[in-house]
């Protein structure tokens, strides 16, 4: 009986419609994740005066969604994985929409924080899924520069909701760019029609009627006979997924490493995010320029992440990460002592801190096998969640006790140093990709030794 690895099948597969539209509709759903975590803080002064709330107060209220977020990365993850990714992608997109579009409709504070923490279930959720889906169907050769180009819709969303507030706030009220960011609703029927579901998926629950619709159209070319089977790798079969399988087979320490990655990642991206015009306006620089520096921020981000995604596929990932969080401790760092031109080492910084995260989620997706993907990508975002909600806090601390500024930057860097140190510590020999590769050589050295056998004993 004819049996097809299908993680080989995805691996050689040319890009086609199919690859297409997954890449499509996960950007698509990541840039709405990224408009709708963005537009908290963009409408946060209006928010602060027309509830009549003080820093403190406001400060809760910007956070509650990382709170949801941070519960939410790792929910829906191994949700992903117990109900399948297009549903959990569906469910993703039904919270944050729904509960954001909702929080315009808010009098107060605790109102605001409550719908706001449910709508970070959902923000939390569309990404780990998203990057493990991406992966999971990109060919090898692409994998990198498909799930840094889909990440990138993280930044392109904060850049959308930059251009609406500019333009509806002053004449519609904050309200206004909460009620758009209900739109991405429509996604849900045509993620359910057109997005394919995970094959190890499938392939548990021997649904193979819709394993074949896959592959002939992730591999037209490609032979399907009557009675064909279909096979994963014993790593990627989707059985018993928990957080503890996060743990085994050597995973443990990188698993770890990846926790403190994402933690050190997040940290610098929700300092600056917070704090970065502010500490531009101690720099002696106009608050009214804050829009330009978010433009060159988050356009640097999605340059970053670009380059990093295609450099990724010509070298190894884990040492991009490493020289990528090099170049944030240096960025920053002069960053602090204003070293011009200003506007060129901001948008450095966005590409080595917002650019780094996206591409630190690829590795981590390439990193776990697929039937765990969803719910590793999760756990270790999840963590890092903690060093976003701690991040806007910490500076906060250290400006209060009027220090220079250019120690404030330092202070972020550090977290770059150790997100460095971090992604040089994972054991890249545990990870899927690795693995694939030596089994790859071990049945090619198999198959030379039978070879060389063959041929001595022939008379």
């Amino acid at each position: 009986m004819n049996t097809i690895d299908v993680h080989k099948l995805v691996d050689e597969a040319r890009f086609n419609r199919f690859h297409a539209t997954v890449l499509f509709l996960c950007a698509v759903i990541i840039v709405a994740d990224g408009y709708d975590l963005a537009v908290a803080g963009i409408a946060l002064p209006a928010i602060m005066s027309g509830m009549n709330v003080d820093p403190t107060t406001a400060g809760f209220m910007a956070s509650s969604a990382l709170f949801g977020m941070m519960f939410g990365a790792v929910g829906m993850g191994m949700l992903a994985d117990h109900i399948g990714r297009r549903w959990a992608l569906s469910i993703s997109v039904l919270l944050f929409s729904v509960f954001t579009a909702a929080a315009g409709m808010a009098h107060d504070p605790l109102t605001f924080s409550v719908l706001r923490f449910i709508a970070g279930l959902g923000i939390g959720g569309a990404l780990p899924c998203s990057t493990a889906h991406v992966s999971e169907f990109a060919p090898k050769k692409l994998r990198g520069l498909l799930a840094t180009a889909m990440l990138c819709g993280y930044a392109v969303g904060s850049v959308i909701a930059t251009l609406v507030g500019k333009q509806f706030l002053e004449k519609y009220g904050w309200q206004s760019v909460f009620f758009a960011a209900g739109a991405p609703i429509v996604l849900i029927p045509f993620i359910l029609k057109l997005m394919p579901e995970s094959l190890p998926f499938l392939l548990i629950r021997n649904d193979n009627s819709r394993i074949r619709a896959i592959i002939s159209r992730l591999a037209p070319s490609h032979p399907l006979h009557a009675g064909v089977r279909f096979l994963v790798p014993v790593d990627n079969e989707a059985e018993g997924v928990s957080i503890g399988r996060l743990f085994q087979d050597g995973r443990s320490f990188s698993t770890v490493m990846f926790a403190a990655a994402f933690f050190s990642v997040l940290f610098m991206m929700y300092a600056l995010s917070t704090w970065l015009v502010k500490l531009m306006a101690m720099a002696g620089y106009s608050v009214g320029s804050a829009l330009n520096f978010l433009l060159l921020y988050n356009g640097g981000a999605i340059v970053g992440a670009i380059f990093g995604g295609w450099l990724s596929d010509k070298l190894k990932i884990k040492w991009v990460l490493c020289i990528f969080f090099s170049v944030s401790v240096v960025t920053l760092t002069m960053l602090g002592h204003g070293v011009q031109p200003l506007s060129l080492i901001v948008a450095v910084v966005g590409a080595s801190t917002l650019g780094t995260g996206i591409v630190l989620h690829a590795y981590a997706a390439q990193f776990y096998p697929a039937a765990i993907r969803s719910t590793g990508v999760g756990f270790a975002s999840s963590v890092g969640r903690a060093g976003g909600i701690s991040a806007p806090i910490g500076i906060g601390v250290l400006m209060s006790m009027h220090l220079p500024l250019e120690q404030n930057f330092i202070a972020i860097a550090m977290a770059g140093l150790v997100g460095a140190i971090a992604v040089a510590l994972i054991d890249h020999r545990r990870s899927a990709s690795a693995i694939d590769a030596s089994k790859v050589l071990d049945a090619s050295e198999t198959k030379t030794v039978s070879a060389r056998a063959i041929a001595a004993a022939r008379p």
